[in-house]
């Protein structure tokens, strides 16, 4: 059981780390046209839905792919790293106290 727990928080990590390097890659692509493009916002425009609307967009719709995609990106990065990260610790916790 512990060997097997152990294997499985393993395999958690890497696919976190396989995980970081995905959507770096993606991120990047979306990252390096709207610099090149000019296309400024904040990171709190990222999580806030509304204020990406109506400030990001609304000043540059003809970027507004670009803008989804990386938002769209960061989100999901950032979701799946939270989700995998708990995993981890719920884990190595259940690991912790059955030693």
């Amino acid at each position: 059981m512990l060997t097997t727990l152990k294997f499985t928080i393993i395999g958690i990590f890497v696919a976190l780390l396989f995980l970081n390097l995905y959507f770096r890659i993606k991120v990047l692509k979306f990252y390096k046209r709207l610099v090149q493009n000019r296309v400024q916002f904040e990171v709190s425009d990222v999580f806030n839905r509304k204020k990406l609307e109506s400030d990001v967009i609304a000043k540059y719709p003809e970027y507004r792919g670009d803008i989804e995609g990386f938002v769209g990106h960061i989100r999901r990065s950032v979701f799946i790293a939270i989700i995998l990260v708990l995993l981890i610790t719920i884990m190595g916790a259940t690991l912790h106290f059955l030693k």
